[in-house]
C-alpha cells in the first residue's frame, strides 16, 4: 500500500503556524485526511485485486442455433459443430459450447479488459482517483497561504515575533504590574467607602490638603523595589521588540494580502465541495454489482453477450456514500467559515478588552492584515493578543526605557558629571538620551539640570525631592510635566532656558511658573500661528526680570509687552531679520539692559533715549554706519555701558563727550579711521575697545583717562603710541598687536598693575627691559613673539617666569 506520510508534503507546515489555525481549519484538517485514507484505500484495492470478471451470457434456443448455424458457417474449414442434444432436466434447452482454443485463461483476461475498459461506468471505475485528487486539492487550499511567498513571510514574522513577545519577561512584568495597581486601587476604593462618613463632614480644605503627591498616579516612574527584577540583557531583548513590532505593523497594516488568500482559498473550497457533492450525488448509483457487456469478439470467442460482475462494487458503493458524508461535513464547515469572513469586520482589530483588562489606555487598534492575524490568533488562545498588546503600548514601551536607563545611569554615575555652569550653579548636564533617569531625582545636591535632545521626557513628582533646584535648561526636548511637579517648579524655579525648533519644544506649562527670574528662549517665532510658532502671554511671570529671545521676529512679540513693566534685562538676537516697530520699548521703564543683536537696525531706535533706567546698551552686528543720535544719550544719567561693535560705523561724532557716565565703551570691528579727541572727555571710562578698524593716529589727550583699566587697539594701523598713555597708570590690559609700532616707550614701567600685554605683530626689534618693573606681568600674560621675548634682560625673563 501506499503510505499515507507520501501525501505529508501538501499540508506539512511548521509547527508555530498551528496558532494561525481556527477550529474549523484543524477539523477540515482531520477530514482530509480521513478523506485521503479512503482515496488511497481504493486505489491500492483497484492495483492489488482483480477489477471485473466476467462470463458468456446465456441464451434462448432459438437464438442459439441461428448463433451457432452462423459461427460454424464461418468456422466450417476447420471443425464441425456437433448438433445440441437435449438434457434429461430440460430437454428444450441446448448446451452452449464455444470456440475451442488452448487460451481459455488469455480469452477470459482479454474479455474483462475489454468490459471492464468498454461496460464499466467512468465513476466506477475512477472513484478512488477522484477522491484523492479532491482530497489533495482540499488539502492544498486550506495551506496555500503559509506556502504562498507574498503570505509567508509576513506569517513567518508575525509567529517569530508573537513567541518572542510572549516568552519575554517584560510581558509578564507589565501585566503583573498592571494586576498590582488595580488591586490597589481596589483597596483603594474600600478605604474611601469606610471613610465616607468622616470625608463628608471635613471642610472642604481638608480634601484638598488630604491629597498628597504620592495620591497622583505616575507612569513612567518605575517603581525602584522591583527595578531588579529585569535584567539588562533582557530589558534590552524587550526594547529590540518593541522596535520589531513598530517595524513589523508598519508593514503589514499597508495591505491586505493574506486576508484576500485565506478569503480566496475559502470559496475555492465551497465552490469545489458544491462540485462534488452535484456530480456524486446523481453518479453513486452508477456502481453496480452485475454489469452487462455487449463486445463484438465472437471470432475470438465465440460470443458477444456476457454477464460481468465489479467485484469492488459494494465496497466503493459505501466508500462513496461515506465520502458523500464527510464531503457534506467539510463543506458546512466551509461556509461556516465563509460566514465568519464575512460577517465580521476582520480587517480592523480593536483591543477595547484588553485596554479594560490592563488598563493600558494607549494600545491602539490595528487594522489590514494585521488585524487579520490577530483575529486568527483569538480562535486559538486571546491570552496571545493580550500579551502581544503589551509591546504595543508606548506606555509600556517608556516604561521599558525607563527601567533600562535607570538601570545605565545609577546616582553615583551622575554624580561624576556634575560640573559649575555660567551662573556658578552645580549643573547635570544629561545630552541624548531616551529619556530621563529616575535617579536624577536622588542627587537632592543639584542645583541646574540641563537636558539637550532628549524625547519626550517627563518630569515626574519626585522632582520634588531637589530642594536646591533653581536652574532648568531644554534643548531641543519635548517635556510633560506632572502635576505636582508643576506645583513645585512655579514655586522654585528661578532660571528656565528653553531651545527649540517646532511647537512641542516649547512648553506649554513655562507660561505658569510665577517664581520665574530669567528666561531664555531660542528658536524661531512669528505672530502668524499659521506660518510658524507663537508666543503666548508671559503675564503670569510675576517675577520675570530678564528675558532674552534669539529668534528671527520682525518686531517686539506681545507677550514680551505684557511683562514690561517689571523687566529690567531684555536681548533680542534676531539672527539678521529686521527688527521694526520698537514703540514698545517706551514701555520698559525699568529696563536697565537692552541688548539688539543682528536687528538689521540702520540708526539707533529713538524709543531707547525713553529709557531712563537703562546701564547697558548692545547694538552688536546690526547695519549701523551713523550715529549722530548718539547725542540723544545724555538723557540716559545711567548708562555706563556703550557696544557699538561689529558694525560699519566710519567716525565719532563730537557728541560723544556728553555721554560723560560711560564707563565701559566698544567700537571695535567697525570701519572708524580717526579718534575724536572728545571722545577723552568721558573720564570715567574704565573699558575702550577700539579693535578691528582703520586708526592711524591715538591722540594724546588719552591720558585724561585715569580710570582706563582695559584698553585695545588691536589690528589697526597705529605708527606710534603717545606718551600720555602711560599716564593711565590703573592700565590692567594693553592690547595693541597687529599694527604698525616700531618702537615700545620705556615708561611703559609706569603701568604697575599691567597683567596683559599684547605686542605680537608689530615691528619691534627689541623690549624695553622697564617691563620688568610690571610686577603684575608674567609670561603667559605676554603675548609677543619668542625672538623678541629673547630680547629682555635675563632676569626680567627669569622674573615673568616665574608665579
Amino acid at each position: 500500500m501506499i503510505p499515507v506520510t507520501e501525501f505529508r508534503q501538501f499540508s506539512e507546515q511548521q509547527p508555530a503556524f498551528r496558532v494561525l489555525k481556527p477550529w474549523w481549519d484543524v477539523f477540515t484538517d482531520y477530514l482530509s485526511v480521513a478523506m485521503l485514507m479512503i482515496g488511497v484505500f481504493g486505489c491500492t484495492l483497484q492495483v492489488m485485486q482483480d477489477k471485473i470478471i466476467c462470463l458468456p451470457k446465456r441464451v434462448q434456443p432459438s437464438q442459439n442455433h441461428s448463433s451457432v448455424s452462423n459461427v460454424s458457417q464461418a468456422v466450417a474449414s476447420t471443425t464441425p459443430l456437433p448438433p445440441p442434444k437435449p438434457s434429461a432436466t430440460n430437454p428444450a434447452t441446448v448446451e452452449m459450447k464455444g470456440l475451442k482454443t488452448d487460451l481459455d485463461l488469455q480469452q477470459y483476461s482479454f474479455i474483462n479488459q475489454m468490459c471492464y475498459e468498454r461496460a464499466l461506468h467512468w465513476y466506477a471505475k475512477y472513484f478512488p482517483y477522484l477522491v484523492l485528487i479532491h482530497t489533495l486539492v482540499f488539502m492544498l487550499c486550506s495551506n496555500f497561504w503559509f506556502k504562498f511567498p507574498g503570505s509567508s513571510s509576513k506569517i513567518e514574522h508575525f509567529i517569530s515575533i508573537l513567541g518572542k513577545c510572549f516568552d519575554s519577561p517584560w510581558t509578564t512584568r507589565a501585566l503583573s504590574e498592571v494586576s498590582g495597581e488595580e488591586s490597589e486601587e481596589k483597596d483603594h476604593r474600600k478605604n474611601n467607602m469606610s471613610r465616607a462618613n468622616t470625608i463628608q463632614s471635613a471642610p472642604e480644605g481638608g480634601l484638598v490638603n488630604s491629597q498628597s503627591l504620592k495620591s497622583i498616579p505616575e507612569k513612567f516612574v518605575v517603581d525602584k523595589s522591583t527595578a531588579g527584577a529585569l535584567d539588562k540583557k533582557e530589558g534590552e531583548q524587550a526594547k529590540a521588540l518593541f522596535e520589531k513590532v513598530k517595524k513589523f505593523r508598519l508593514h503589514v497594516e499597508e495591505g491586505d494580502i493574506l486576508y484576500a488568500m485565506y478569503v480566496r482559498q475559502t470559496v475555492l473550497k465551497v465552490i469545489k465541495f458544491l462540485i462534488i457533492i452535484a456530480y456524486n450525488s446523481a453518479l453513486v448509483s452508477k456502481v453496480q454489482f452485475t454489469v452487462d457487456c455487449n463486445v463484438d469478439i465472437q471470432d475470438m470467442t465465440g460470443y458477444k453477450n456476457f454477464s460481468c460482475n465489479h467485484t469492488m462494487a459494494h465496497l466503493f458503493s459505501k466508500l462513496s456514500f461515506c465520502y458523500l458524508c464527510f464531503v457534506s461535513i467539510y463543506g458546512l464547515t466551509c461556509l461556516y467559515t465563509l460566514y465568519w469572513l464575512f460577517y465580521r469586520s476582520l480587517r480592523e482589530y480593536s483591543f477595547e478588552y484588553v485596554r479594560q483588562e490592563t488598563g493600558i489606555d494607549d494600545i491602539p487598534d490595528v487594522k489590514n492584515d494585521f488585524a487579520f492575524m490577530l483575529h486568527m490568533i483569538d480562535q486559538y488562545d486571546p491570552l496571545y493578543s493580550k500579551r502581544f498588546a503589551v509591546f504595543l503600548s508606548e506606555v509600556s514601551e517608556n516604561k521599558l526605557k525607563q527601567l533600562n536607563l535607570n538601570n545605565e545611569w545609577t546616582a553615583d554615575k551622575l554624580r561624576q558629571k556634575l560640573q559649575t555652569n555660567a551662573h556658578n550653579r552645580l549643573e547635570l548636564p544629561l545630552i541624548m538620551l531616551s529619556g530621563l533617569p529616575d535617579t536624577v531625582f536622588e542627587i537632592t545636591e543639584l542645583q541646574s539640570l540641563k537636558l539637550e535632545i532628549i524625547k519626550n521626557v517627563m518630569i515626574p513628582a519626585t522632582i520634588a525631592q531637589l530642594d536646591n533646584l533653581q536652574e532648568l535648561s531644554l534643548h531641543q526636548c519635548s517635556v510633560k510635566i506632572h502635576s505636582a511637579a508643576l506645583s513645585f517648579l512655579k514655586e522654585n524655579l528661578k532660571v528656565l532656558s528653553v531651545k527649540f525648533d517646532d511647537m512641542r519644544e516649547l512648553p506649554p506649562w513655562m507660561y505658569a511658573l510665577r517664581s520665574l527670574e530669567e528666561l531664555y528662549l531660542v528658536g524661531s517665532l512669528s505672530h502668524d500661528i499659521s506660518k510658524n510658532i507663537t508666543l503666548e502671554s508671559l503675564r503670569d511671570l510675576k517675577s520675570l526680570k530678564i528675558l532674552s529671545i534669539k529668534s528671527n521676529v520682525s518686531k517686539i512679540p506681545q507677550a514680551v509687552v505684557d511683562v514690561s513693566s517689571h523687566l529690567q534685562k531684555m536681548c533680542i538676537h534676531n539672527d539678521g531679520t529686521k527688527l521694526v516697530m520698537l514703540n514698545n520699548l517706551k514701555k520698559m521703564v525699568n529696563l536697565t539692559e537692552l541688548e539688539l543683536v543682528r536687528c538689521d537696525l540702520e540708526r539707533i531706535p529713538h524709543a531707547v533715549f525713553s529709557l531712563l533706567s537703562l546701564q547697558e546698551l548692545d547694538l552688536k552686528e546690526n547695519n549701523l554706519k551713523s550715529i549722530e543720535e548718539i547725542v540723544s544719550f545724555q538723557h540716559l544719567r545711567k548708562l555706563t555701558v556703550l557696544k557699538l561693535w561689529h558694525n560699519s560705523i566710519a567716525y565719532i561724532p563730537e557728541h560723544i563727550k556728553k555721554l560723560t557716565c560711560l564707563e565701559r565703551l566698544s567700537f571695535c570691528h567697525n570701519k572708524i579711521e580717526v579718534l575724536p579727541s572728545h571722545l577723552f572727555l568721558c573720564n570715567k571710562i574704565r573699558y575702550l575697545d577700539l579693535a578691528y578698524n582703520d586708526i592711524r593716529f591715538i591722540p594724546p589727550e588719552i591720558g585724561v583717562l585715569q580710570s582706563l583699566q582695559y584698553f585695545s587697539i588691536t589690528c589697526n594701523k597705529v605708527e606710534s603710541l603717545p606718551d600720555e598713555l602711560y599716564f593711565c597708570k590703573k592700565l590692567k590690559t594693553l592690547k595693541i598687536g597687529k599694527n604698525s609700532l616700531s618702537v615700545l616707550s620705556p615708561k611703559i614701567g609706569n603701568l604697575l598693575f599691567l597683567s596683559y600685554l599684547d605686542v605680537k605683530g608689530n615691528h619691534f626689534e627689541i623690549l624695553p627691559p622697564e617691563l620688568g618693573d610690571c610686577r603684575a606681568l608674567k609670561r603667559a600674560g605676554l603675548v609677543v613673539e619668542d625672538t623678541l621675548f629673547e630680547t629682555l634682560p635675563s632676569d626680567v625673563r627669569e622674573q615673568m617666569k616665574t608665579e
